[in-house]
């Protein structure tokens, strides 16, 4: 009797990363919406780093390090209009701020990691 009936070699059996997005979500909602200015930038990174990991995993990006600039750039404009247009300036700060940070991870990411290094 197999142990694993319907599972092939050639799948992962699970990937890491719907926890962290499930997590991300919550705990930037919460930042954002109690106003706690760390707790939304941290849930922000935890959430858009998941989702750029979800999408390298699954080959519709060529690279982790692309796919977290262009949601940094999305939280850049999404953070841009909770301040100034909806007039919600902490909260917007802190989507701007996390924007920023990843578009600092991503460039540090692409400029100083070698992809094609086989892990140790």
């Amino acid at each position: 009797m197999d142990e694993n009936p319907g599972l092939s070699d050639q799948y992962r059996a699970a990937s890491p990363w719907p926890l962290f997005v499930a997590l991300g979500i919550p705990i930037s909602e919460l930042g954002i919406l109690f106003d706690v200015f760390a707790l939304s930038v941290g849930g922000l990174l935890l959430f858009c780093g998941s989702v750029a990991g979800m999408a390298r995993e699954a080959e519709y990006a060529s690279s982790a390090w692309r796919a977290l600039a262009v949601l940094g750039v999305i939280c850049l404009a999404l953070g841009w209009a909770l301040a100034v247009g909806v007039d919600l300036p902490t909260r917007g700060y802190a989507v701007v701020a996390a924007g920023v940070l990843l578009l600092v991870g991503a460039v540090t990411g692409e400029l100083f990691v070698d992809e094609t290094a086989s892990p140790i």
